[in-house]
């Protein structure tokens, strides 16, 4: 029963991912990747679409087994992931050039709200509501909902190559499981990990690009796993990390760093067309 949100909803994705390449393609929706090559955009919206055709199946499911369905999807995964997935939709068919907080705090200078700014808004407001549902003490609550935002937004600055979004949250996840030596989290983010999977398979291979829609909500699918696997001291600790993620990516390349280290360089190249 714990594994039906994941084969389920990577089943949908799996089924829906050519449709949705013919249907972006076909309505223009296209952006050029780094290699000048046009590709349909944003392939995230995939992400979500299955994860939301899987909910009728897994509704009818736990009301057959008497599970309830928030044991298979639970809200505050829905609210969050499906609120920051929306939020990069908005950015990916409406957002300017601004790039990064710096870029987004200039255009708030000059007068003008970017959609990145909106981004991170709805972000907070997203981590602060789905966080304060739950039974949890102030500072938890704070630095979870810290984790949440600056790891949806770390996401973001790595989706600037194909399949690197993708790779970043397997090893996290990965990491995450094997340090805790606990399966429970990933069952919990199921809904949305199976059609992302599918999903980062054609950002791999550079058959479409996930946009903010996609890199965005494997960030928030990330953060939610830092914050239901992590002990508010482990919490802290990817804070920091993130914090230090964040401010070098405003004032450094993250991937020129991938590109000239050994072992990541190679990792970050792994799997896409040459």
């Amino acid at each position: 029963m714990r594994a039906l949100p994941f084969i389920l909803a990577g089943l949908i994705a799996a089924g829906l991912a050519p449709v949705a390449l013919r249907a972006l393609a076909d309505s223009g929706h296209t952006r050029i990747n780094y290699r000048g090559r046009e590709l349909p955009f944003p392939f995230g919206v995939v992400i979500v679409t299955a994860a939301l055709l899987a909910l009728a199946p897994l509704a009818i499911v736990a009301k057959a087994s008497d599970e309830w369905l928030a044991g298979l999807a639970p809200n505050e995964v829905l609210i969050y992931a499906g609120g920051v997935a929306f939020l990069g939709l908005i950015d990916d068919m409406l957002g300017g050039p601004d790039r990064g907080w710096r870029g987004h705090g200039g255009a708030l200078l000059r007068g003008r709200l970017s959609t990145g700014m909106l981004k991170a808004g709805g972000s907070l407001g997203l981590a602060l509501y789905v966080l304060g549902r739950l039974e949890v003490s102030t500072s938890r609550w704070l630095v979870g909902s810290a984790v949440l935002v600056l790891a949806t937004n770390a996401f973001n600055l790595l989706d600037l190559r194909p399949g690197r979004a993708v790779k970043a949250f397997v090893l996290l996840g990965a990491g995450l499981t094997i340090g805790t030596w606990e399966l429970w989290p990933f069952w919990k983010l199921g809904i949305f990990i199976g059609p992302a999977l599918v999903a980062g398979g054609y950002d791999l291979r550079e058959r479409a690009m996930f946009g903010d829609t996609g890199a965005n909500l494997l960030g928030a699918l990330a953060g939610l796993w830092l914050v239901v696997a992590l002990p508010i001291a482990g919490q802290a600790v990817a804070l920091g990390a993130l914090i230090a993620i964040t401010v070098y990516g405003e004032l450094r390349s993250i991937g020129a760093l991938l590109e000239r280290t050994p072992g990541l360089r190679e990792l970050d190249s792994w799997g896409r067309p040459s």
